[in-house]
């Protein structure tokens, strides 16, 4: 028992070492990077200071090491001639399950829905700071983690340099800024900036097949179908991916979805410039609501790393209003915000707010006192999303900011509705585009065809805003795309006026089919010169998005500086 307790001291005792060695590498840290938060450049003397502290600490910390090794060790051998006792050794045994129980937990870090992210260590809008409270030995072991995934190796579809090429002719790029990447370019639009607010409102599970505007008879949204003749409404319109992580990634920062992976859960955050960070560089304040936990997918230190202000999450509501692991209601998080919004227009500035909503994501919750006519949850959950949108712009039309505001509803992804007409079907990535401002926007209804990435380049462009795009998105406005591509988990979707490209990478595998409006039809068309256009087209996008993710291109852009 006692050879038992000496090695726990042992173990316990260089715990505390390392935690106090690591408060003094922050601090060290800290130290060093204090002319950064002053916005001052680091001296080479305070450099090779920290250097040097940093030195003397790890040599302070492997002769403590060694003297409680030694200790321990001659401790050891002093009642090694003990005899065997069964109970101590049982109760050893039981200590041991408890202590390894402990230090799982403590490896999980908390008792939530999810194990403990990066987001856990970001509390406010410089990074630097949010990098200081992250533990290098957990950043470590999440890295090792994320890197063994199968949907976080690189896709490899093409060669990159003809890629590239292949995306600058087709975004029309000519100007570039190689400084930044190969696909940057300065976006000049005409007028002065409108310095309107913008709410984005990414409708959780949406398929356009839904909507009775699109055909779905089963009268389930009259209040964005009556939104669908209000606004630019764009019939056409494809989500990156099948996730809520593609669809920020892809919305905010125009990068498209590469299959599976999650850009937002590794433990590095990268930056990325977009929507978020080139209106806050053009006096906006940028808000982002969730109904869930801010570490839901690592969202708060993705998103305050890439150009939010303020952050509210299930943390920020009464714990009575929490429905399920998705935290709270549609309903409740519009109305939530809506005071929030007003404060921010009564201060003056202009707001560039996004929702998150959740309801129509299983396990459904439908209020008890909601009225529907439908006799599915499925449906049923549908009537009551497009009903608290409609609460929402009811009670936002008696704000003074309205008619200052544009609003943009989309579908953060689709789902199959009916019965699937083939390996990828077009209602899990045909959502609705609305971009509503009664007082702004003269309603058109729009057939070209266009994807999540172009969103941002298009409200840029309503906002008459200057900008640097390092990204894949068009403005819809002014450009057309001869093709929209989107990905799923496992496979590459493309679709042009009337034909639709499907390819399955792991098995090799390709399809062509015929579709109309959105809605795929069953035979494969043979046609290898549209097959080879629609191929080269996506996968030249998703090439060329793999090599600046890798390479980390996808942050900068001038006159941008991480917070």
């Amino acid at each position: 028992m006692k050879r038992y307790l000496y090695a726990l001291r042992y173990l316990i005792s260089i715990h505390v070492l390392g935690l106090i060695l690591f408060t003094a590498f922050r601090l060290i840290l800290f130290l060093q990077g204090y002319e950064y938060l002053m916005d001052e450049e680091i001296s080479v003397f305070t450099r090779l200071e920290a250097f040097v502290l940093f030195l003397c600490l790890s040599f302070l910390f492997v002769f403590l090491s060694r003297i409680l090794l030694h200790r321990t060790c001659r401790d050891i051998q002093r009642v090694s001639a003990e005899k065997f006792h069964w109970k101590p050794e049982l109760l050893t045994l039981l200590c041991s399950t408890l202590l390894i129980g402990v230090c799982l937990f403590g490896i999980r870090g908390r008792m939530g829905y999810n194990p403990i992210k990066v987001s856990a260590a970001y509390y406010c809008n410089n990074t630097f700071l949010n990098q200081l409270g992250i533990s290098p030995s957990f950043n470590l072991l999440r890295s090792s983690l994320e890197a063994s995934k199968s949907e976080n190796r690189e896709i490899d579809l093409m060669d990159e340099k003809e890629a590239i090429s292949t995306v600058r002719r087709e975004l029309n790029i000519t100007d570039s800024l190689p400084d930044i990447s190969p696909i940057a370019r300065k976006i000049e639009n005409p007028g002065q900036p409108s310095r309107k607010n913008v709410v984005l409102v990414f409708m959780e599970s949406m398929s356009a097949e839904l909507l009775g505007h699109f055909g779905n008879p089963e009268h389930l949204t009259p209040f964005l179908d009556s939104i669908a003749v209000r606004s630019l409404c764009f019939n056409r319109f494809f989500s990156a991916g099948t996730h809520t992580n593609h669809a920020i990634h892809s919305v905010l920062y125009s990068y498209p979805a590469l299959m599976k992976r999650n850009s937002m859960k590794g433990a590095v955050i990268p930056f990325f410039a977009g929507l978020p960070t080139i209106l806050q560089d053009n006096g906006y304040r940028t808000l982002f609501f969730m109904t869930h936990e801010s570490q839901y997918d690592n969202m708060n230190g993705y998103l305050r790393t890439n150009g939010f202000d303020r952050i509210f999450a299930q943390e920020d509501y009464p714990k009575d209003k929490v429905v399920n692991s998705f935290g709270v209601q549609d309903d409740f998080l519009y109305q939530y915000a809506l005071p929030i919004l007003t404060e921010t227009a009564d201060e003056g500035q202009p707001f560039f707010a996004v929702l998150l909503s959740i309801s129509n994501h299983p396990p459904y919750v439908i209020p008890k006192d909601f009225k529907t006519h439908s006799s599915t949850d499925e449906h049923r959950i549908v009537e009551f999303a497009d009903h608290a949108l409609k609460e929402f712009i009811d009670e936002a039309k008696q704000q003074e900011w309205f008619d200052n505001t544009i609003f943009v509803f989309v579908g953060d992804h689709g789902k199959i509705v009916g019965t699937p007409r083939s390996d990828m079907p077009l209602s899990f990535n045909h959502v609705p585009l609305f971009i509503y401002s009664p007082s702004f926007i003269e309603p058109r209804q729009i057939q070209d065809l266009g994807g999540q990435v172009d969103i941002a380049p298009t409200i840029l462009g309503l906002l008459n805003i200057d900008y640097t795009d390092n990204g894949f998105g068009v403005n819809l406005l002014q450009e057309k795309r001869k093709a929209a591509f989107f990905t799923s988990d496992d496979a590459i979707g493309c679709v042009n006026d009337s034909l639709f490209y499907i390819y399955k990478p792991k098995e090799n595998q390709e399809w062509l089919l015929s579709q109309e409006r959105a809605i795929e039809k069953g035979g494969n068309i043979d046609n290898p010169a549209v097959c080879q256009e629609l191929r080269e087209y996506a996968f030249s996008m998703l090439q060329t998005a793999q090599y600046l993710m890798s390479n980390n291109l996808t942050g900068k852009y001038i006159g941008y500086q991480p917070r």
